[in-house]
């Protein structure tokens, strides 16, 4: 069951415990240059000469990851140390707080990780590397709270195995409830599979770990069983792919989460091929924890706030396959539509709240939901995404709209834009190809060359997703618009009705309307306006 090159782990105790360091990872004071051999930090450190760092991308290329060895440590100011490098860095790690003249702001900001420990699990250096065949600790017992595994700064290095299931630098296997357990503070780096597991566990701590260079999934929520698991201020730097475990392993993600019933605070995805933070939600657990008697994909959220996506291949944040919380996961899922005013009266959705989360120069989106139920978006920050700062695409469709966005600055083109980013089409936010969904308080910035809209329409319908005609109502309210040429970019099939509550996004006042020109919806009270509307603005009496 353990394999070999394991310290494996049952009916015990397993201590493993390194100096503490404060902290394990940091942030940039400001932005590094190519050919830079100093970097300031943001807070006060306890790092030393002779250890290592690595430095996050703030480009669209998680590749621009770079390490480098400390030679020394300047605390003239110790609340911004100055670190010097052993060689010039190859690329720019971009720092600053962008503010707006409404007050809005990003902060955005190049990730420093702490590599070295002085505790060490590692694989054999002569064949680790060669074969991809790294140490492993597997921790696995028969029941509830039958071992104890506390783990916390320590460093472990040349570990996980490719090409096979179960064999992950640190692992957490089929115990249950582990209260007592934690993983704390440790650097995980140069893995062939994945950091740390958590599979069908509950109440696990994974808290100020840094990952870097790690091969499939990072931190990895396994089954889709697992409850009530904190994972907190965790750093995630390079993800990449691997071709020997599940398939979406070959498009990983830096967090990927089988469970929405956990919490996912603080913690910051800087670079993966694929995504930052991706809820991949089925209908059962899968794998050993199957069960019909737990459903994820229709189960609440433990808590999802304060994170940070950039530097990904596709998406900062992506649910999919569905998210739709109900009272009782597993009861019937089916709406009542003879029930106008509630439909889900037998089975009452859940909101989930995801809060405070920010994404930038990812090559697709900030944030893209697939096929949610009562799902808000509340206070997001988006910047330089490719194809759009956020995204939601089939939406619950209850008369008062419970999918949301409720709070967004949504940036076109930020200080740490590129070439890249004013030359390609984007959107600020796609809405649903679905009715009656919402968008509030939403900021728009800098929409201000050719190409870029704040607002489009019909999600993936262009890709032959939508059954139907489009025509699908969205309502606004309390939008701002600052440097934006462009407000509206309708998509295929160009047949949407956007209901203006307030009066902030047409400018007629309140409940008026904006659609796509059609030559026989010219009317009296309607104007075409197309340089910033892409067709009619329409007043309160249509």
């Amino acid at each position: 069951m353990y394999g070999n090159k394991v310290l494996a782990v049952r009916d015990g105790v397993l201590e493993m415990h390194g100096v503490p360091r404060t902290p394990t990872w940091n942030s940039l004071a400001s932005t590094a240059s190519p050919g830079d051999t100093t970097v300031t930090l943001i807070t006060a450190v306890d790092w030393k000469a002779g250890e290592v760092i690595v430095i996050a991308p703030t480009s669209y290329e998680s590749t621009e990851a770079e390490e480098r060895t400390i030679v020394s440590v300047d605390n003239t100011n110790p609340s911004r140390p100055v670190l010097t490098l052993d060689s010039p860095l190859l690329y720019q790690h971009f720092s600053g707080l962008q503010t707006f003249s409404n007050g809005d702001f990003i902060e955005m900001r190049a990730e420093v990780g702490l590599l070295t420990r002085n505790v060490v699990f590692r694989g054999d250096p002569e064949t680790s590397q060669a074969h991809q065949y790294g140490g492993h600790i597997m921790l696995c017992s028969p029941g509830d709270e039958s071992l104890i595994g506390r783990i916390e700064y320590i460093e472990l290095y040349n570990v996980g195995q490719a090409f096979q299931l179960g064999r992950y630098p640190i692992h957490f296997h089929m115990i249950g409830t582990v209260y007592n357990s934690y993983v704390n503070g440790n650097s995980i780096h140069e893995t062939y599979n994945r950091a740390v597991t958590i599979h069908h566990v509950h109440y696990l701590r994974v808290t100020n770990n840094f990952a870097y260079n790690t091969m499939g999934h990072t931190f990895f929520i396994e089954d889709g069983i697992e409850t009530n698991n904190l994972l907190q201020n965790n750093l995630a730097i390079m993800t990449k792919p691997s071709f020997s475990l599940l398939n979406t392993d070959q498009t990983p993600a830096s967090f990927w989460i089988t469970n929405p019933d956990n919490i996912f605070k603080d913690n910051h995805a800087a670079g993966s091929t694929r995504y930052g933070f991706w809820f991949d939600l089925d209908p059962n657990p899968t794998g050993l924890s199957f069960t019909p008697l737990v459903c994820p994909d229709r189960s609440p959220l433990g808590g999802f706030s304060n994170n940070v996506a950039h530097s990904n291949g596709r998406y900062g944040l992506r649910i999919f396959h569905k998210l739709v919380p109900a009272t009782y996961p597993c009861a019937s899922a089916a709406p009542d539509w003879t029930n106008t005013t509630d439909p889900y009266w037998r089975n009452p959705l859940i909101t989930a709240h995801f809060v405070n989360f920010t994404s930038y120069k990812n090559k697709k989106n900030g944030a893209i939901a697939e096929q949610v139920g009562d799902v808000r978006f509340e206070n997001f920050k988006v910047a330089d995404n490719l194809v759009a700062g956020i995204e939601f695409s089939i939406t619950d469709q209850t008369m008062d709209g419970t999918a949301q966005i409720n709070g967004a600055v949504v940036i076109g083109r930020s200080v740490n834009a590129d070439s890249k980013t004013t030359s390609t089409f984007s959107h600020g936010i796609i809405t649903p190809r679905y009715e009656n969904f919402q968008v509030h308080y939403a900021n728009f910035h800098n929409f201000d060359v050719a190409g870029k809209a704040a607002i489009g329409s019909c999600s993936h319908c262009f890709h032959g997703a939508a059954t139907d005609s489009g025509a699908r109502t969205v309502t606004f309210s309390h939008l701002q618009f600052d440097n934006v040429s462009r407000k509206i970019q309708y998509q295929y099939p160009w047949k949407d009705i956007f209901y203006d509550l307030d009066g902030s996004l047409t400018g007629l006042g309140p409940k008026t309307w904006a659609t796509p020109y059609f030559k026989f919806n010219e009317q009296p009270e309607c104007i075409h306006d197309e340089p910033q509307y892409n067709g009619l603005l329409c007043n309160s009496s249509i």
